[in-house]
C-alpha cells in the first residue's frame, strides 16, 4: 500500500510543490528559500525516514513568515492524504532528543483532532534566515491541517539552533514512531472507529 502524497499549493504570497512518502529514507531536496528551515526540513526527513521534496518560491522580501508557515500548511496536508484513512497506525509517539545543552520533547497523537501545545523559551532572533517564533508558527500549521495533537516542549537549552534542532529532531522521531505501520493492529486504533472524523 502506498502511503505517498503530492501537494501543490499556490497562493498570492507562496508557490509550493511538496511530495512526501512515510516509508522513505530521507530522500528528497527542500529548497525554501530559508536555509535554516531547508536544514530543519532535512533533519525531518532523515530522522522520521520520511522521502520528502520541497519546493518553495515565497515572498521573502516580507520576510519568511509566509513561506515558513505555508510549508507547514503543506507538509501537514501531504501527512494526512498518505495516512489515508489511518487504519493500522500506531497513532501515538515519543521522543525526548538532547542536542548539546539543549533538550526537546515532543508527544503525537494521529488523532484527527488539530491542536498543538508548544512550549520554548527561545531568544528573540533569527537563525538563517528563519525568526525563532517561526518554529511556532510551523508546528501550528502542520498539526492543523494533518490533523493531530502535537505536544513540543524544549525543556532546556541556551543557544536557539541547538534549541530548534532539537525540538525538530523530537518531532521526527516521534512522528516516525505514530506512522508506523502496527502489524498487530487490524483496523483504525480508535474505540470509535474513526481518526478522520
Amino acid at each position: 500500500m502506498s502511503r505517498r502524497a503530492e501537494i501543490r499549493r499556490d497562493t498570492a504570497e507562496t508557490q509550493i510543490a511538496l511530495t512526501l512518502d512515510l516509508d522513505g529514507s530521507g530522500a528528497g531536496a527542500r529548497e525554501t528559500g530559508v536555509g535554516f528551515l531547508d536544514h530543519m526540513l532535512d533533519l525531518l526527513a532523515r530522522h522520521g525516514r520520511l522521502d520528502l521534496d520541497a519546493r518553495v518560491a515565497g515572498d521573502l522580501h516580507t520576510g519568511a513568515h509566509h513561506t515558513v508557515e505555508d510549508t507547514g500548511l503543506a507538509l501537514g496536508r501531504a501527512l494526512d492524504e498518505a495516512l489515508g484513512d489511518r487504519s493500522g497506525i500506531t497513532r501515538y509517539g515519543y521522543a525526548v532528543i538532547p542536542m548539546d545543552e539543549a533538550r526537546a520533547l515532543c508527544a503525537i497523537d494521529l488523532s484527527g483532532r488539530p491542536l498543538l501545545v508548544f512550549h520554548a523559551a527561545l531568544p528573540p532572533g533569527t537563525t538563517g534566515g528563519m525568526d525563532h517564533e517561526l518554529v511556532d508558527e510551523f508546528f501550528r500549521a502542520v498539526a492543523s491541517t494533518a490533523r493531530l495533537t502535537l505536544h513540543v516542549e524544549v525543556q532546556r537549552g541556551t543557544n536557539a539552533h541547538h534549541m530548534i534542532e532539537a525540538a525538530f529532531k523530537a518531532f521526527a522521531c516521534a512522528l516516525r514512531q505514530a506512522v508506523a505501520i502496527d502489524p498487530t493492529e487490524t483496523g483504525v486504533p480508535s474505540t470509535k472507529g474513526t481518526l478522520t472524523a
